[in-house]
């Protein structure tokens, strides 16, 4: 199961960008997830979930943007989303092909909870 692996590193990308402020919290990561990388969803939101616990992401949420792939045929020029895994031109057949997405696994936003202002009440 690579998904504990991949909930791992998205964890440590965003741990990257905690202030000092033991405070802050994350309220949500979007991760973009190609259909080459080959994740199961479920499983990456069950790791990310149990590994969360007990941490300034405890009630962050993941949200997956699925990318599709999609491939430029080097014979017609063509860019078409593709289904399953046979590379080859939907529209002419040819196997000169290029990968344009659907391998991506990044993470694209942290959004952190807005934390309310310190202030201080004179007397």
């Amino acid at each position: 199961m690579h998904e504990l692996s991949i909930a791992q590193e998205i964890i440590s990308i965003a741990e990257q960008y905690f202030s000092s402020d033991e405070k802050e919290r994350v309220k949500s990561i979007k991760v973009k997830i190609g259909k080459l990388q080959n994740v199961l969803p479920d499983s990456l939101e069950f790791c990310f979930n149990a590994l969360i616990q007990n941490s300034k992401m405890e009630k962050a949420k993941m949200v997956i943007e699925h990318i599709p792939i999609k491939l430029e045929c080097k014979s017609c020029g063509d860019v078409s989303e593709q289904e399953g895994f046979l590379f080859v031109c939907i529209k002419c057949g040819s196997s000169k092909i290029t990968v344009v997405s659907g391998n991506e696994l990044t993470v694209s936003e942290i959004e952190f909870e807005d934390s309310p202002t310190n202030q201080e009440v004179l007397p």
